[in-house]
């Protein structure tokens, strides 16, 4: 289990540095859902070359083989909820590096997630 948790806590990590990487990228870029097929490809193009979208990409990249891993090793049930500790960091660090408002509701299901977590990681060992 040992294992798991150390291998799950790095795909989580690459995971949502990936995640905040796309978001931040994507919004420096445009609201895609205003611009017509021409300004969507001009976009699809510039993504491939900024470097927030290249790296986001490979950090997500990093997140799928490190999952691979686990799934190799570990039940479904027990790893499958692990992710949601993605949820509890995308939570800080949007706040820290997007200058996202997380709301008290917010940071309640945040808890509530890891609470879950917390719960399921141990059912594991019993």
């Amino acid at each position: 289990m040992f294992k798991t948790v150390v291998v799950m806590l790095a795909a989580v990590t690459a995971g949502t540095i990936g995640d905040l990487l796309l978001a931040s990228g994507m919004k420096e870029l445009g609201d895609i859902s205003t611009m017509n097929l021409r300004g969507i490809l001009r976009v699809a193009v510039q993504a491939l070359t900024t470097p927030k979208l290249v790296f986001g990409t490979a950090m997500l990249a990093v997140f799928f083989f490190l999952w691979l891993a686990v799934l190799s090793w570990e039940d479904l049930s027990v790893a499958l909820p692990m992710q949601a500790l993605n949820y509890i960091l995308v939570a800080f660090l949007s706040q820290y590096f997007l200058h996202e408002v997380v709301s008290p509701l917010r940071w309640a299901g945040t808890v509530l997630v890891a609470i879950g977590v917390i719960m399921i990681t141990k059912s594991s060992g019993a």
